[in-house]
């Protein structure tokens, strides 16, 4: 049986089993069930207790119209859930005093699923965005996904901070869609054109476009050539440049040839190095926030990365965005927007910091210096032995 699915249903059968459990599981939300009717049900369980259901409170055996109530309620959001489904529930739960745990096991669950969710429709968007030539819908769902990576470290009381994995995944650099790929290809080789014929256009894009930004590796190649000449303040025309590119053995491992460089030089017009440069930075933005999603999606994918870790590992993912658009920004003549202060929040929720430290059995009272109590910080609230989440 696949393990999440246990875990769901054994939270469910502890609460129907101990109603008190639900106290113990405040951080837990229904939106972190995978399945509909779990969803509903431990919706309905938390509704009854905010209402006072007798079984809450009573010590006497439990009543059976706390399971009968809580299935009446969750039935008028999902159908086919019955009485008998409830008791399957309950049969499912080897322990309810082990509801915090399960409940971890729950929202572990979650987490993967949103961190997923939200790296697709980062993708969708990244590739939209380089079918259209834009990068505004890359953007917002970049800083969407980092909003989320953000609330879910908090959810699961650890610290939000960019750490490279041990084992990057492997995703291959996305490409430019077709439709688009010849253009991106003639504004890359019109600019090399323009920048070897009027040397001096290398200043206005020198301090932000890069390499990495063209898509063929052999532009990115030529223009280092051209900013390598540059920064030492040499000449720069067709020969030189064909000079540099044998110095780099570009020539000699076939990443360019003398036809090629000559091909670039003999397409040069009228044209704007700042424009042209706009234009390859733009779509580096998309590729880069495409290969991003690609690779945040891998991670959430891999089901052994625990929370933090995996947090961890996407925000450090996001990246390499970040940094094409600090310079696409730059490119734009809009700064870098300064990043906002660090919240003086008090930290997760004590109820949550001690389900993200549940275990199946008791621990032995710890001193006053070693217990988790409240915390100031969630770096705080995450203890030496859980480094990594």
């Amino acid at each position: 049986m696949n393990p999440l699915l246990s875990a769901e249903q054994a939270v469910l059968g502890s609460v129907l089993l101990d109603p008190g459990q639900l106290a113990h599981l405040d951080w837990l939300a229904p939106d972190h069930f995978y399945r509909p009717v779990h969803q509903a049900l431990f919706a309905a369980l938390r509704k009854l207790r905010t209402e006072g259901h007798p079984a809450v409170a009573t010590k006497e055996p439990l009543p059976l119209s706390w399971v009968t109530d809580a299935v009446d309620e969750a039935s008028h959001h999902v159908r086919g859930l019955t009485s008998v489904y409830a008791h399957t529930l309950i049969s499912a739960c080897p322990r309810p005093e082990h509801a915090p745990v399960y409940g971890r096991i729950v929202l572990e669950g979650a987490i993967h699923r949103s961190v997923t969710e939200h790296a697709i429709r980062l993708h969708q968007a990244a590739r939209a965005d380089a079918l259209q030539g834009e990068v505004k819908g890359a953007l917002h769902y970049a800083d969407v996904l980092t909003g989320v990576l953000g609330d879910l470290a908090r959810r699961w009381g650890s610290e939000p901070r960019p750490v490279a994995p041990a084992s990057p995944p492997s995703t291959a650099p996305v490409a430019p869609p077709p439709i688009r790929a010849d253009q991106v290809a003639e504004d890359e080789q019109f600019l090399l054109a323009v920048l070897v014929e009027r040397p001096k256009a290398m200043d206005e894009v020198v301090g932000w476009l890069r390499p990495g930004d063209f898509a063929d590796p052999s532009h990115g190649q030529l223009y280092r050539c051209l900013g390598a000449l540059h920064h030492r303040g040499e000449p720069i025309d067709r020969v030189t440049v064909l000079w540099e590119a044998q110095r780099r053995g570009l020539l000699a491992d076939g990443t360019l040839t003398a036809e090629q460089l000559t091909a670039i030089c003999d397409g040069v017009g009228p044209g704007s190095a700042e424009w042209l440069g706009e234009q390859i930075i733009r779509s580096s933005v998309a590729r880069t926030a495409a290969t991003s999603a690609r690779a945040i999606r891998a991670l959430a994918e891999n089901e052994t990365l625990a929370p933090g870790r995996l947090i961890n590992h996407a925000l450090h993912a996001l990246g390499p965005l970040d940094e094409v658009r600090a310079r696409w920004q730059t490119a734009n003549g809009h700064p870098s927007p300064t990043p906002p202060p660090a919240p003086q929040a008090e930290g997760p929720p004590t109820a949550r910091v001690h389900a993200a430290l549940a275990r199946s059995t008791p621990q032995p009272a710890a001193r006053s210096s070693e217990c988790p109590g409240p915390a100031s910080t969630p770096s705080a609230a995450r203890p030496p032995s859980r480094t990594h989440g």
